[in-house]
């Protein structure tokens, strides 16, 4: 097992988490200095002396870089090896670390969140960020997760060349990682660690501002490809309705064409699926593009006589918006098996360290 620590000008907390894994014996800390600079070189010299391998970036790249780096290195280098990622801030502890490293071995599920409470004292910052992009992750994908943000997650090896993949340098990396496991339907497991919070997180290098944008920046390209449809949809309507002078019609070439667009950009722009095969997610758009219509016409026709054109346009979109983002991140773009996310049971490995991990490291 191999715990991947990424870290960008640290303080003595990441000594002390190296210390305190290198007492375990089936346990290899690798640590990714991300362009920390000169001034940090005795202190990672230090971790090295330690018994961690430290890789160094020449300059900041981002935490999401950093994790790419370290995930490529250890399927070189350590075949086999599952990985456990850990922040070097001292929010996680050992037993954390190695609760969530037991539930990831083989066989075991594709990805394992240390997932966090938000009980007692946690920072403003953390605990309103932290709630906003697991709201918006659950009404996007229909899977609740409860902590969007955490750092502690543990992978099986199987996973790296994958975890390669996934973009995104910086904060939203992991966002976009969690993303990407729910379109494709893996297996998701969490297993509740402590909230720790030293010093109000003052060590964090997550900026509220600039990188909650990042981090919704996924989220916010989904539901822009629906904006977008909606907008032409709604253009072409209020165009062709003079002119057709029969509602029915208008609604359904309207909304063929704006259905295409969507389907191209959810494919090519949101959803990244281009090189998957085209027509099994063709059929399945289609289906649901059917269903839509259906409920989009027979809402139009009630709505209409009612509210006016304009007034029943708006509260037909609105009414099936969010279906309609469900219904695609769940059955459209989707490769892979469906698994449903699960906690870890009270009696899993993560319940209680099991007893090859028990053994120390001696002399």
């Amino acid at each position: 097992m191999i715990v991947l620590v990424p870290s960008y000008q640290p303080d003595r907390r990441l000594v002390q988490l190296v210390k305190d894994l290198a007492w375990i014996d089936e346990l290899d800390i690798l640590v990714v200095d991300d362009g920390s600079g000169p001034a940090y070189a005795p202190l990672f010299a230090q971790v090295e002396r330690i018994g961690a391998e430290v890789l160094t970036h020449p300059e900041n790249r981002g935490k999401g870089a950093a994790l790419r780096t370290g995930f490529a290195h250890i399927r070189g280098h350590h075949p086999g090896q599952a990985v456990v990622c850990a922040d070097s801030d001292g929010q996680h502890t050992l037993l954390d670390i190695l609760r969530v490293a037991a539930e990831s071995e083989e066989p075991g599920p594709d990805l394992v969140l240390g997932v966090r409470r938000f009980t007692g004292r946690v920072p403003l910052r953390s605990r309103f960020g932290n709630r906003v992009t697991a709201a918006l992750f659950a009404l996007v994908t229909g899977t609740r997760v409860t902590d969007t943000q955490t750092g502690l997650r543990g992978y099986p090896h199987r996973m790296l060349a994958w975890l390669e993949e996934v973009p995104g340098d910086r904060f939203e990396y992991e966002l976009n990682l969690l993303l990407r496991a729910s379109r494709e339907r893996l297996e998701l497991r969490q297993v509740e660690i402590a909230t720790v919070y030293l010093a109000d997180n003052a060590s964090s290098h997550f900026r509220p501002l600039q990188d909650s944008l990042r981090v919704l920046r996924p989220l916010l390209g989904y539901a822009a490809s629906s904006l977008g449809s909606f907008g032409l949809d709604a253009a072409l309507l209020f165009l062709l309705y003079p002119v057709l002078g029969n509602l029915a019609a208008g609604v359904v070439l309207a909304r063929l064409a704006s259905a295409t667009a969507n389907f191209l950009a959810n494919r090519h722009l949101v959803f990244r699926a281009a090189s998957a095969p085209l027509w099994p997610a063709a059929r399945r758009y289609a289906l649901l593009a059917a269903g839509v219509l259906a409920a989009n016409l027979a809402l139009m026709e009630l709505a209409t006589p009612l509210l006016g054109l304009v007034a029943a346009k708006v509260v037909t979109e609105v009414t099936l918006f969010v279906a309609s983002y469900l219904l695609q991140s769940r059955l459209v773009f989707v490769r892979g098996r469906r698994v449903p996310l699960r906690r870890a049971d009270p009696g899993s490995p993560s319940a209680a360290i099991p007893v090859h991990f028990a053994r120390v490291r001696r002399g």
